[in-house]
């Protein structure tokens, strides 16, 4: 009986030690998946909701406004914007970067991205989520720096983020009492641009260097600028009233290829900011956006043309 039992005895255990070995195996694979699943892929809370996305995106397509926002933190892009291709300022970050639309999904396709970004009125949400994920911001629902912050955070960078925003702030709060100090403290600033033969004056949150005058240095706005265009971001005027809203200096946001023959006009000569030399005319094409390549540029041109103005 003994010799029958040693057998069957070492059976056994040869047996148990192989469903050992192999769940330690299994148990070792499960965990190198998971280490790997967590490496490729972070979860970003979105207006939406939590979305996954690449922990190290490569191929990045905008369809709306925020592609300077991404090349400030050396994201690599496959595809923005029509906007943001004209402006020469992008003109270094998005050399062999294709124009797309998100109207034209097929060329989005081709160009076979890992994430999308746009704003939450972007056309065709539905299906560019299909294509890859997709994440979408509503302009003006957090402030500019916010903005960068999050955007930050959906790329995993946002340590870099937000070392920019620090420094900015300190830029922009040093430049900002430098310049109340040279034009006064209750000196009032307008920014005006002429897009399609319509004139518009612009609050403190719609580009063209509005939140750094306005939010980051407390510039004053001429009372009529703030009645009319702070709440909606921007207002509508004709020609004749334009002395109206013009302040005692004017950031004019301007384009060559724009009908500019108001500009010779008496109503617009005789406006003080003119007569005195106090109108800065900057790129409208550069001008637009409020990401921290703009931004900088912005910083720099106020910089410049305030503290060297008479």
């Amino acid at each position: 009986m003994k010799k029958l039992l040693l057998p069957m005895l070492f059976l056994f255990v040869l047996v148990l030690t192989a469903c050992n070995n192999e769940s330690t195996e299994t148990k070792t694979n499960t965990t190198s998946n998971d280490k790997k699943e967590e490496s490729t892929t972070i979860t970003y809370q979105s207006e939406e909701g939590p979305i996954e996305v690449p922990a190290d995106p490569q191929r990045v397509v905008v369809v709306s406004s925020f592609a300077g926002n991404v090349a400030a933190l050396g994201v690599n892009l496959v595809g923005v914007d029509s906007w943001s291709k004209k402006n020469p300022r992008y003109d270094s970050f998005l050399k062999d970067v294709e124009e797309v639309s998100d109207e034209n999904l097929e060329k989005i396709i081709e160009l076979d991205p890992d994430l999308i970004i746009g704003l939450s009125t972007a056309q065709n949400l539905d299906k560019l989520k299909e294509i890859a994920p997709t994440v979408t911001f509503t302009y003006g629902k957090v402030d500019y720096l916010t903005q960068q912050l999050e955007i930050g955070k959906l790329l995993n960078k946002e340590k870099e983020a937000q070392d920019w925003i620090n420094d900015f702030e300190k830029r922009t709060k040093a430049a900002g009492e430098e310049i109340k100090a040279a034009i006064g403290e209750d000196a009032t600033v307008s920014v005006i641009e002429n897009f399609d033969k319509q004139l518009y004056v612009y609050g403190n949150n719609w580009g063209r260097g509005t939140e750094i005058l306005y939010q980051a240095m407390g510039l004053k706005m001429p009372k009529k600028v703030e009645e009319t265009a702070l709440a909606p971001g921007y207002y509508a005027l004709s020609l004749e009233v334009l002395p109206e809203f013009a302040g005692d200096y004017v950031i004019l946001s301007k384009s060559a290829a724009t009908d500019n023959s108001f500009q010779e006009t008496e109503t617009y000569k005789n406006i003080p900011a003119v007569k005195n030399n106090r109108v800065f005319e900057a790129p409208m094409e550069e001008f637009y956006f409020n990401d921290p390549l703009t931004l900088d540029y912005q910083l720099e041109f106020f910089k410049e043309h305030f503290l060297n103005s008479k």
